[in-house]
C-alpha cells in the first residue's frame, strides 16, 4: 500500500486500524512518512506508542521488525553477530580435507551471518520498506545510542569481514521511549519528535469504544471517568490506556454493568501495578470517587 497522502488519510488510516489518534499526532506521523525521517516517541508507558508502529505496518502492508532494547543490549543483539558453530565445523572440516586457502574467505560469508533487526531491516523486501520499532530507548546504554546515530544518518551498517550494507530504501523507524532517562539531543534531532500524553475523556472513550465494544455504554462512561480521575492523584504510577483497557474487559468478563466499590476493590490490580497505590485506593477512597463520578455523569442527563 502507497503512503498516505496527507494528514487526513493518515488520520484515516489510523483509524481504520482502530487507533484513535489526536490531529497534532496524525500530523507528526504524516510528516515521518512523506519526508523518510524516523518518528520519536516518547511519553509514559502504555498511553500507546509502541502501537503506532504496530498499526502502521497492519496498514501499510509492510514487515514489522521489533528490536527491544534493554540494558547491556549491544550490536551482537541488535545488529549481526556471526554463527560461530557453524564456522568451527567449517574449519574442522577444511582442515580434514586438507583445504586452508579459502577457509578464511568462507567462514565470514553471508551464509554463516545471523542478522539481527537493523540488519533485518537493511534488507529489500517485496512490500516495501519494513516498520522498524526500536522500543524503550531508554532502557539501553548511551553506547548504543551513540552507533544508533550512524545507522539513523545513512541507513547502512559496516561489518569489517564483508564491508557496508545499506538498505536498499529506508525503513520506517519508529523510536519509543519511557523517559526513564534522557535521550541524547543526536538522536532526537534526526528524528520528528512528538509527545504521546494521556488522552483526554472524549478520546479515551473513543478508543475504549473501539477496543471494548462489547462493554455496557454506563459503565465505559464510569470506567472513562474513574481513571481520568485517578490520573489527577499523585500517584507512583498512574494507569495508561493499556491499562484502562484491560480494566474494562475485566469488568465486562465479570457481566459487571456499573461500578460499584466492592468490585473496584476487587479488580484494583489490573488496574494499578503498585501495592502502595492499590492500598491507597482501596476501600473509602474508591468509593469516594465512585459516588462522585457517577454524580458528575448524572448531572448533565439532569439539567437536559
Amino acid at each position: 500500500m502507497k503512503l498516505p497522502a496527507n494528514v487526513d488519510t493518515t488520520e484515516t488510516l489510523l483509524a481504520q486500524q482502530d487507533y484513535v489518534a489526536d490531529r497534532s499526532l496524525a500530523t507528526a506521523v504524516y510528516l515521518s512518512l512523506s519526508l523518510g525521517r524516523p518518528l520519536f516517541l516518547e511519553g509514559e508507558a502504555g498511553v500507546g506508542k509502541t502501537e503506532i508502529a504496530k498499526v502502521l505496518a497492519g496498514a501499510l502492508g509492510r514487515d514489522l521488525i521489533r528490536l527491544q532494547c534493554y540494558e547491556g543490549l549491544d550490536v551482537g543483539s541488535a545488529v549481526y553477530e556471526w554463527n560461530y558453530p557453524s564456522q568451527m565445523i567449517e574449519i574442522r572440516l577444511a582442515e580434514g580435507s586438507g583445504d586452508r586457502s579459502s577457509v578464511r574467505e568462507s567462514i565470514f560469508s553471508p551464509e554463516f551471518l545471523i542478522e539481527r533487526p537493523i540488519l533485518q531491516a537493511m534488507q529489500s523486501f517485496d512490500a516495501g520498506p519494513p516498520v522498524l520499532l526500536i522500543d524503550e530507548l531508554d532502557r539501553a546504554d548511551e553506547p548504543f545510542e551513540a552507533y544508533l546515530l550512524e545507522v539513523l544518518s545513512d541507513f547502512q551498517v559496516t561489518i569489517p569481514e564483508i564491508g557496508t550494507i545499506k538498505a536498499p530504501s529506508p525503513p520506517i523507524v519508529i523510536i519509543t521511549s519511557n523517559r526513564t532517562r534522557e535521550i541524547h539531543d543526536a538522536i532526537k534531532r534526526r528524528c520528528f519528535y512528538y509527545w504521546v500524553d494521556y488522552p483526554n475523556a472524549d478520546r479515551e472513550s473513543q478508543i475504549l469504544k473501539r477496543k471494548v465494544p462489547d462493554a455496557p455504554q454506563q459503565l465505559s462512561d464510569e470506567i472513562v471517568a474513574f481513571v481520568q480521575a485517578l490520573r489527577k492523584m499523585d500517584l507512583f504510577k498512574l494507569p495508561g490506556v493499556a491499562e484502562t483497557l484491560d480494566w474494562a474487559q475485566a469488568l465486562t468478563q465479570l457481566d459487571v454493568i456499573s461500578l460499584d466499590p466492592e468490585t473496584v476493590n476487587d479488580t484494583l490490580g489490573v488496574l494499578l501495578k503498585y501495592q502502595d497505590d492499590i492500598g491507597r485506593l482501596h476501600g473509602s477512597e474508591a468509593a469516594k470517587i465512585i459516588n462522585q463520578i457517577k454524580t458528575e455523569l448524572a448531572t448533565p442527563s439532569v439539567e437536559g
